[in-house]
């Protein structure tokens, strides 16, 4: 058994000003061009709940970056107390972990019940000095990747207090109440069933746009596999399924991995995340068991299906990378509700139990196609781009 352990956390980077340009202008365009002078600060708000949120804003704050915008990274939390940070995300934590029926108690009243989204969006209004005190002056424009940040910056731009556009990224494929609220401008989902789903809460202006994952994540060759086993030190020949469950480790992996096991004919190869008491336990399973992985991308170019329990950032990565994906056992709450979504549109197949599992990993085999969203804009920073340019005209005027 392997046992290889990388660890690194999200730092956001930090971007130089840069001049921003219309296509085919040039440098030396007279300073009155408006095109010519950067359009102020795009703030993305993230949150360190898990990593999928980071991991979202991180490419997001790339590709902006790559277009002469300043962009700066906030984490949700610091508008918070110190002790309030720690409560929400450890006691998201422990419920993930210890307690999910209750965690999917809690998601199943909050979607039923706008009176609870409500009442958490008044709770969160008692940080909005200390929010706005985080918005540089120079701001024009604003992108969330994390629902309860919308319930805070919704309502201070429908206020007029945040007067620069909010832009919301859901990054699940299922759409929680808690994602929307009043005053976000636009919302931009990653699947045609999102938007859906998001206008049948009442969001107005939905886009679809493509899954906020980096470039790195794309099917390989047979010898760009055969390179990335020997990265990580896995074996040459044989079938390996990539169990995953979050950078917080997740879900019931420990029988996940025994039921891929006695399936016979495909090797489990388990990615704790941070987990490191399910690593532990996971030692005595025969098979390849890691902590914290940083080079996800090779990782999915060395194994042959993905296993996952979320439908978040990760199983996005597998369906970019054209790997055959297998919802299973998913996590109560978002888990389940993004399952359901995935399964229906052919994006992932999902498994209920463990005698199904050996006939589904013996069919599925090799890259998929997978089928695209019907109405697509593309890059999110198109939407961006579009919104600020829009914001930019009203201001002048």
């Amino acid at each position: 058994m392997s046992d290889r352990i990388a660890d690194a956390s999200f730092r956001p980077a930090s971007f130089r000003p840069a001049s921003f340009r219309s296509p085919g202008s040039t440098p030396g365009t007279s300073r009155s061009d408006p095109w010519n002078r950067t359009p102020g600060r795009v703030l993305v708000v993230s949150a360190d709940i898990g990593a999928g949120h980071d991991a979202a804003a991180a490419e997001l704050s790339h590709r902006l970056s790559a277009h002469g915008l300043q962009v700066d990274h906030l984490n949700f939390f610091t508008a918070l107390s110190r002790p309030v940070h720690w409560l929400v995300r450890e006691t998201y934590r422990m419920l993930l972990r210890w307690s999910p029926g209750t965690y999917a108690g809690l998601f199943t009243l909050t979607e039923r019940s706008p009176s609870m989204v409500t009442a958490i969006r008044g709770l969160l209004g008692l940080a909005r000095a200390r929010m706005l005190a985080r918005l540089a002056p120079d701001t024009r424009l604003i992108v969330t990747t994390y629902p309860f940040a919308n319930q805070l910056l919704g309502p201070l731009r429908r206020t007029g207090q945040v007067t620069v556009p909010v832009v919301a990224y859901v990054t699940d494929i299922s759409v929680h109440p808690a994602w929307l609220s009043p005053g976000v401008d636009t919302y931009c989902v990653i699947h045609d069933a999102a938007r859906q789903q998001a206008g049948g809460w009442g969001a107005r202006d939905v886009r679809v746009v493509d899954p906020l994952i980096s470039a790195r994540f794309a099917p390989t060759t047979t010898d760009g596999k055969r390179q990335a086993r020997l990265r990580f030190g896995l074996p040459d020949d044989g079938r390996l399924a990539l169990i995953v469950a979050g950078s917080w480790g997740v879900g019931d992996v420990v029988r996940t991995a025994a039921d891929v096991l006695a399936t016979g004919g495909i090797q489990p190869v388990v990615v704790c995340g941070r987990n490191e008491p399910m690593r532990r336990r996971l030692r005595g399973i025969p098979g390849h068991v890691m902590g914290w992985v940083q080079d996800m991308p090779t990782l999915m170019r060395a194994v042959d299906v993905v296993v996952e329990n979320s439908g978040g950032q990760t199983c996005q990565q597998s369906l970019a990378c054209g790997l055959p994906t297998i919802t299973y056992r998913p996590i109560p709450g978002h888990g389940t509700a993004n399952a359901e979504i995935l399964d229906r549109h052919g994006l992932t197949t999902h498994v209920s139990t463990p005698q199904d599992l050996k006939p589904v990993l013996g069919t599925l085999t090799g890259p998929v196609s997978v089928p695209g969203s019907t109405r697509r804009t593309g890059d999110i920073t198109a939407v961006v781009l579009e919104a600020l340019h829009a914001h930019e005209r009203l201001r002048r005027s």
